[in-house]
């Protein structure tokens, strides 16, 4: 299936992993087109104008939610990234730590002192980016308010608490391939549909829940059933939308 919304092939370059976001062994970053495109079938299923919450509840390196944090500022109200791993989260909060002024700021400065000391220019081209990306989130709104949590996403009575006061309606998650990385938790076993009846169980009424796999189809094995679905490159994807809890 064809994009419908990320219709044009933009040059995401400033948004790779590894050069002003950052990467580690093992979290793999995600197509920032495919993502931009998932994020606008959300907003057109969830419906009306408002601003998004965003929520990753298996965020790895934060990289989905900062790119899609920096790509669409105007249209998102703030994000949380939720996961299990400490590692992860401690790699998502550097990123996070990327949607506000000053966060771009010391990563761009950090970036031109490793391109004299090291004599390295790739460095100093990702400083400019991060400038780049400083304006451009200016331009958009400012920074973004952020949060990471721990929490295991099969576990309605973790995810409560991680949710705090924020009300996401829009949650955006690639799973776990089996590949660089796997399901950890209580529940996971259960797979897609264990972790969409977990999140369905904390969310409000009408919140989208946007689920990636590597593959043909997101396997749900009973359940709710996806609103929508479709199929880019090697990457299924299916949405859907919450009876809710409110």
């Amino acid at each position: 299936m064809s994009y419908r919304h990320a219709t044009v092939r933009a040059d995401y370059s400033d948004l790779s992993s590894g050069s002003v976001l950052h990467s580690a062994a093992g979290f793999p970053a995600f197509p920032v087109r495919l993502a931009s495109e998932i994020f606008q079938r959300a907003l057109a299923l969830r419906g009306g104008d408002r601003p998004a919450v965003v929520w990753d509840p298996c965020c790895g390196s934060g990289y989905l939610l900062t790119v899609l944090a920096l790509s669409h500022r105007s249209r998102i109200a703030s994000v949380l990234a939720s996961d299990l791993d400490p590692e992860a989260l401690g790699l998502a909060g550097r990123n996070l730590a990327l949607l506000s002024r000053a966060g771009l700021a010391a990563r761009a400065a950090d970036l031109e002192a490793r391109s004299v000391r090291l004599d390295k220019p790739a460095y100093g081209a990702a400083a400019h980016a991060a400038h780049r990306l400083a304006a451009e989130l200016d331009a958009a709104g400012g920074d973004v308010p952020h949060a990471v949590r721990r929490a295991d996403v099969f576990d309605p009575d973790q995810l409560r608490p991680a949710l705090g006061h924020r009300a996401p309606d829009i949650v955006i998650t690639d799973v776990p391939y089996g590949e660089q990385t796997h399901w950890d938790g209580s529940g996971a076993a259960s797979g897609v549909t264990g972790m969409v009846a977990a999140l369905s169980a904390v969310l409000s009424r009408g919140s989208v829940i946007a689920v990636t796999v590597r593959g043909r189809k997101v396997p749900v094995d009973h359940g709710p059933r996806p609103r929508t679905s479709f199929k880019i490159g090697t990457r299924a994807v299916a949405l859907f939308r919450t009876s809710g809890v409110s």
